[in-house]
């Protein structure tokens, strides 16, 4: 009787350890999705649709990108299609700054384009240093300002309820405006120089043709 009560102990052990085995593959909770990292959304091209590999199974992008106008949110699309779209910070934080993009004359007007940041956003300033502001809607990313004479800086910021962002700014450099207003320039004093040589032709052959008449 002495030597019973160490077997049963050693059998109890064994059977705590392979019920404890048991317990932790049989209940054990799936993983959370990964976070979604932002640079590898940013750098998805327009016209692609590639996917991400979780744990769960393979999710698709959703079909929007930072620097497109005028299209769905992600949040709506993501609702509607089961798509990843890139972490957003919240209303009540500062947004980010958004990624100014160019800053061009096309012809008629300055053109300014850039790219949401990954933030809420209700709006967008673009400013002209020193002179011209508009206020944009979110959904926008190109606005067009007044012809612009001189070299100056051009600034984007978000704004939403909590505040602005830092601003993105980049020159525009008015040297490109001359261009059709040189060519014209050109154009137009070639085009005199032709004229008075026209004339200049005319009035010598006339005074030629004087002459031989006064000489017959």
């Amino acid at each position: 009787m002495t030597q019973r009560p160490f077997p049963l102990v050693i059998v109890c052990l064994l059977s705590i350890r392979g019920f404890s085995t048991l317990s932790s593959a049989g209940t054990g909770v799936p993983p959370r999705n990964p976070v979604i990292p932002v640079e590898d959304y940013d750098r998805l091209d327009e016209t692609s649709t590639p996917t991400m590999t979780t744990s769960t199974g393979t999710v698709p992008w959703c079909d929007y990108h930072s620097c497109r106008e005028n299209q769905t949110p992600c949040e709506d699309l993501a609702a509607s299609h089961g798509c990843s779209c890139p972490g957003f910070s919240l209303p009540e934080d500062h947004p980010l700054s958004p990624s100014l993009r160019s800053v061009t004359w096309n012809g008629s007007a300055v053109v300014v384009h850039w790219c949401a940041p990954s933030s809420y956003v209700t709006s967008y300033f673009v400013t002209v240093k020193g002179g011209e502001k508009q206020v944009v809607k979110k959904e926008q990313r190109s606005t067009t300002l007044k012809q612009i004479d001189h070299k100056a800086e051009v600034c984007v910021v978000a704004v939403n309820d909590a505040g602005e962002s830092s601003p993105s700014c980049g020159e525009y450099n008015p040297a490109s405006n001359s261009l059709p207003l040189a060519a014209g320039l050109i154009g137009g004093g070639l085009g005199l120089l032709l004229l008075i040589l026209l004339v200049v032709l005319l009035c010598r052959r006339r005074r030629q043709k004087k002459r031989e008449a006064a000489h017959i």
